[in-house]
């Protein structure tokens, strides 16, 4: 995470630097980026960029979960459009992160991301919702907007976990999207039949039925 010092930063500076950031991901994945040219662009020195991260890395890290954050904040709105349906809002929102990257340097970003596919990067995409346990008031106000009498659970944490498998699965889907340069089309196929597999269940209920017998 960024430190103290750059919060601190007069806002234009900021903007600068997270600009010059971001253009120098866009152009290459995060393993082949160059502090030298982000601080170029930025018209910084290499001290003060080692003031505000520790790293290449902290700064990628901080840009990808900021754009995450984006993206809890519309699922909210998602959830209430479905009434609550999780898995709907789920599909959703993944569908929106599909088409909503329609600007080639957004998706260069995500591309670069998934080029540099790590556990920690598969857990910034996996753990999206972890804030909302973390922050109570935040975990009470989306739990309250689900339809729970729509989920097979018997205690609300077991969301965290229905958040974490789907999430999961949306972020393997973009790394098939990007390894096979399928459309949006049809990683969304491909995303909807996991997610149908899901919610039918992978046992049939008389085999089900049969083995708790």
């Amino acid at each position: 995470m960024p430190s103290q010092t750059f919060f601190n930063l007069p806002v234009d500076k900021r903007k600068k630097l997270i600009e010059s950031a971001e253009s120098e991901f866009i152009r290459v994945p995060v393993f082949e980026a160059s502090i030298a040219n982000i601080i170029k662009m930025a018209g910084i020195s290499r001290g003060s960029f080692y003031q505000y991260f520790e790293d290449k890395d902290d700064l990628y890290f901080y840009l990808l979960e900021e754009k995450l954050k984006e993206m809890k904040i519309h699922f909210i709105g998602l959830l209430e459009r479905h009434d609550g349906d999780l898995v709907d809002a789920l599909m959703e929102m993944y569908c929106y992160f599909l088409t909503s990257l329609s600007d080639e340097e957004e998706k260069k970003f995500i591309k670069n991301a998934i080029l540099y596919t790590t556990y920690r990067v598969e857990s910034s995409f996996a753990s999206m919702f972890d804030a909302y346990v973390e922050k109570k008031e935040e975990f009470e106000k989306v739990t309250g907007l689900i339809n729970k009498e729509r989920l097979n659970i018997s205690e609300e944490t077991d969301l965290i976990h229905i958040f974490k498998i789907i999430s999961t699965l949306a972020f393997n889907n973009l790394i098939e999207k990007t390894a096979k340069g399928l459309t949006d089309n049809e990683a969304m196929e491909s995303f909807e039949q996991s997610i149908n597999l899901i919610k039918r269940g992978i046992y049939k209920q008389s085999y089900k039925e049969g083995d708790e017998e």
